[in-house]
């Protein structure tokens, strides 16, 4: 009997302690796991090689002056243009220094009958022009703002054809230099892969053309181009 009860009492003691274990279980804190940290975009590294194509429109201003002194008028040629780039790219800090070498294929042409010479049509051809340019720019990571200077050259074809028949009279060509500015954006969509648009003003030196049996004109030209391009950079240990 005295077993009996010692347990009786026990199981008592333990029925009223268990709404209060409970209560103190249940205040313990939970173990909350903390958010997980906010994902860094990558950076951009401009620096390195690379390749690329680009293609766009163009308008070469053409103005032709008969032996360098009488005026015949002016004529824009105008026309598409495909070609390709390579070049270097060095990064400090925001920002960017480069070299760059472009030649394309062009497709200009545009005419003018002569004011000096009613029965004339004065024309100009540009087939092709290349570029060799330095850059200068900043970076906002992904986003390249650059400005180039440089050399620049073109191919040009020059002809006069009869007003009445359209028959060729003379033709001659040339290869000229001069200067060239521009101004582009570009965006890196990928470590390797960036693409962007840019737009060229080439100045370009004044050129005496001589015709066998038409004499000879002094020929100014200016050429303004906008291209889009697409450009692969190499990775850093090409070229080590």
């Amino acid at each position: 009997m005295k077993n009996l009860l010692i347990l009786t009492a026990c199981i008592g003691a333990l029925g009223a302690a268990a709404p209060a274990f409970g209560a103190d279980f249940a205040a313990q804190p939970l173990n909350v796991k903390a958010p997980p940290l906010p994902v860094v975009p990558p950076v951009t590294d401009w620096t390195g090689y690379y390749i690329g194509i680009n293609g766009g429109w163009g308008s070469s201003h053409n103005c032709w002056d008969f032996n360098g002194v009488t005026p015949e008028g002016c004529h824009n040629s105008a026309g598409a243009t495909v070609g390709g780039q390579i070049g270097y790219r060095w990064q400090i800090f925001n920002t960017v220094y480069g070299i760059e070498g472009q030649g394309n294929w062009a497709d200009f042409n545009g005419s003018n009958v002569s004011t000096a010479f009613p029965a004339d049509v004065i024309g100009t051809k540009t087939d092709a022009f290349g570029l060799l340019t330095g850059h200068i720019g900043y970076a906002f990571n992904a986003v390249l703002l650059y400005a180039k200077g440089g050399a620049a050259v073109t191919s040009n074809t020059y002809h006069i054809n009869s007003v009445t028949t359209g028959a060729g009279i003379a033709r001659n060509d040339d290869v000229r230099w001069g200067g060239a500015l521009g101004a582009g954006v570009e965006v890196s969509l990928t470590p390797s892969w960036s693409a962007g648009v840019e737009y060229d003003h080439l100045f370009m030196q004044g050129s005496s053309v001589l015709f066998p049996t038409s004499g000879g004109d002094r020929v100014h030209q200016d050429v303004d181009l906008i291209s889009a391009r697409l450009n692969y950079k190499f990775s850093p240990a090409f070229g080590r």
